[in-house]
C-alpha cells in the first residue's frame, strides 16, 4: 500500500523527521524554489499537512490541496492556519497542547525576573569590568509580593499563576468567564481594569480575531509607569506600535517578549528600545518538550490515517 502523501511546511528536528520520512511520502514545501509551482504539482496528492504554529497553513496552500484531510500543527497555537477553509471543507486540525505548558510558564517567570532584576545587564556589568571600576550595579525592583495580572487563564495562564503564587504575588486574571478552581484568584473581566490592578501583565491568550491588539494603548496607560508586560502567547495580541511608543516615552517600566510580528524580522525599534527583554520565540524550546510535541503531532497523524479520532483535535 502506498504511503500517505504529506506536505511538510517547515523543518523539524531529526528525531521527528526520521519517523515522518519512514511513515509517509514527505513533500518539503520550504525547500522548493518555486513554491507555487511545487504546490501545483504535488497538491492534488496531499492528504495531510504537517506544519508548525509559527508557519501555519494559508488559504492558498489549503486550496492547492483538494484532497486534504487534516492539518497537524507542531505547537499549541493554530492561528496561522486558515481555519475558515478547514471548516468549509471538513478538514481536521490538531495541535500539541499540554506538553509545552510547564516550559512556557517557566520562561514567562524567567523573563519577568530577568527584566525586573536586570540580570542580563548585571552580568554585563561584571564582564565589562564596571563592577571593579564603578562599584555596585544600580538597584533594581522587587518581584516577590507584587501584583500579577494574567490575561487569559487557560492551561499556560494557570501555570503562570501557580508560579506567581510561589513568589507571594497577588493574582488577578481576565477570561471570558470566571474559571472553576480559580476562586482564590481575583477575576477581572476587562483588560484595562486588569492592567490597572497589576504590576506585571502576563499575556497568555490564544490569538483570535477578537483578541487582536487586546493589549493596546489604553491597557498600557492603565498599567502605568511602574508596570511591565510579558508576552509568551502570540504577537497579534499586543499592539506593537502602541507598546513601542509606551516604552520609548516611559509610559511603562518595561516589556519582556518571546513573540513578534513578522518574526524573526522584528521591528528594529525593539533593538534600541529601553527596558525590553527580547527572546527568540523559544518558550517551549527544551529538548524534552520538543520531543513530546513532535510525538504528539505524529500520534495525531497516525490516528487519522488509522481511521481513529485525533488525539488532540482543535475545535472548529
Amino acid at each position: 500500500m502506498a504511503k500517505p502523501q504529506v506536505l511538510q511546511v517547515g523543518p523539524y528536528p531529526e528525531w521527528d523527521q526520521a519517523p515522518l520520512d519512514a511513515a509517509y511520502t514527505i513533500h518539503r514545501w520550504w525547500e522548493a524554489a518555486d513554491k507555487d509551482a511545487f504546490l501545483a504539482e504535488v497538491g492534488p496528492n496531499i492528504r495531510a499537512i504537517a506544519t508548525r504554529g509559527d508557519l501555519g497553513a494559508s488559504e492558498a496552500m489549503i486550496a492547492a490541496c483538494p484532497n486534504l484531510e487534516m492539518i497537524a500543527v507542531f505547537g499549541v497555537g493554530y492561528d496561522a492556519v486558515h481555519l475558515a477553509s478547514c471548516r468549509a471543507r471538513g478538514i481536521k486540525v490538531s495541535n500539541t497542547p499540554d506538553v509545552l505548558t510547564e516550559d512556557v510558564a517557566d520562561i514567562a517567570l524567567a523573563m519577568l525576573l530577568a527584566l525586573v532584576r536586570r540580570t542580563g545587564q548585571a552580568e554585563e556589568w561584571v564582564r565589562s569590568g564596571d563592577w571593579a571600576a564603578k562599584g555596585m550595579f544600580p538597584l533594581t525592583r522587587k518581584v516577590s509580593g507584587t501584583r500579577a495580572g494574567i490575561l487569559g487563564l487557560g492551561r499556560i495562564g494557570a501555570a503562570i499563576a501557580r508560579r506567581c503564587e510561589g513568589f507571594g504575588m497577588q493574582i488577578a486574571y481576565s477570561a471570558r468567564s470566571p474559571k472553576p478552581g480559580a476562586e482564590h484568584w481575583t477575576y477581572i473581566p476587562d483588560a484595562v481594569e486588569l492592567a490597572r490592578n497589576c504590576d506585571h501583565l502576563f499575556v497568555a491568550l490564544a490569538a483570535t480575531p477578537e483578541t487582536r491588539h487586546i493589549v493596546n494603548a489604553k491597557v498600557l496607560q492603565a498599567l502605568g509607569p511602574d508596570g511591565t508586560v510579558i508576552n509568551i502567547s502570540r504577537a497579534a495580541n499586543v499592539d506593537e506600535s502602541a507598546l513601542l511608543d509606551a516604552l520609548e516615552q516611559g509610559e511603562i517600566a518595561g516589556a519582556a517578549l518571546d513573540v513578534f510580528e513578522g518574526e524573526p524580522n522584528l521591528n528594529p525599534r525593539f533593538l534600541s528600545a529601553p527596558n525590553v527583554l527580547l527572546q527568540p520565540h523559544h518558550g517551549s524550546g527544551t529538548v524534552d518538550t520538543r520531543k513530546a510535541m513532535g510525538k504528539l503531532m505524529r500520534d495525531n497523524l497516525t490516528a487519522h490515517f488509522a481511521g481513529q479520532p485525533l488525539v488532540t483535535p482543535v475545535a472548529l
